[in-house]
């Protein structure tokens, strides 16, 4: 059942990365008891102390259950879990099979996220925020067909909008969202040329959103940050990466 060897350092961080493994693709099925603490030392090879310290964690990101006498029972993830569990998933060498749509469904939360915010934002931002998301509009527009400067200036500009918003839950989950703590932090520019390169796009939402219009800038954001979630299509047989020279001219022509 073990699927690779214990390394000495750090053994109760490798022995939860395997048993949280084991619930996530249902090896350790929910409802079921967790296998036996000495059952676990004597596989693994480990002291029950680091056996105990990887329950603690389990126990912690909501993935099993200590009762009353010391039982402890493997929870549903899907019904338990929270998005501390995909922050930990996305940090670790590799991701289990049954959080393999991750980085697209992290991409379809980004879209809704944006979405909102820019409503919220034209509802609510000041006309110094108006203005400041404006201007970087149109700085954006200068920076020229380098995926890296864009991406770079895209994300300073979503946050004037996500600041201008007033939600602060929004605000830290974008903290994440960009950060690398979602495995949308790792989505290569090249991947996202289609949104990036679309220097009118940016222009338009900026104005709608200090026009005040938020039901338009909402749609507008959301068609915007929709073109970088890949399709069940795309996902089966992906197709050449766009390249700037294919999609420099997207945002001049409309």
């Amino acid at each position: 059942m073990t699927e690779r060897a214990i390394r000495r350092e750090a053994v109760s961080d490798q022995l939860f990365s395997l048993l949280e493994e084991r619930i996530l693709n249902g090896v350790l099925p929910p409802g079921g008891a967790l296998t036996a603490e000495r059952e676990l030392a004597a596989e693994f090879g480990v002291n029950r102390h680091a056996v105990r310290e990887a329950v603690k964690r389990l126990q912690q990101a909501r993935l099993v259950e200590v009762s009353q006498g010391g039982r402890t029972r493997v929870l549903d993830w899907r019904t338990s879990a929270g998005l501390d569990l995909v922050l930990q998933a996305s940090a670790g060498a590799r991701v289990p099979p049954a959080l393999a749509g991750l980085q697209r469904d992290a991409l379809e939360m980004r879209a809704c996220i944006g979405a909102d915010a820019a409503r919220l934002c034209a509802e609510r931002c000041s006309a110094e925020q108006a203005a400041e998301i404006t201007a970087a509009a149109a700085a954006f527009g200068r920076i020229g067909p380098d995926l890296a400067a864009l991406g770079a200036a895209d994300i300073a500009w979503w946050r004037l909008v996500v600041t201008g918003s007033g939600n602060l839950a929004y605000l830290l989950a974008f903290n994440s969202l960009v950060g690398g703590a979602l495995p949308v932090g790792e989505v290569p520019p090249a991947h996202r040329a289609d949104e990036l390169l679309d220097v009118t796009a940016h222009l338009r939402l900026a104005e709608l959103i200090a026009a005040g219009e938020a039901a338009a800038a909402e749609r507008a954001a959301r068609e915007l940050l929709s073109r970088a979630v890949p399709s069940p299509a795309a996902e089966a047989a992906p197709g050449p990466e766009a390249t700037p020279s294919a999609a420099a001219g997207r945002g001049a022509a409309k």
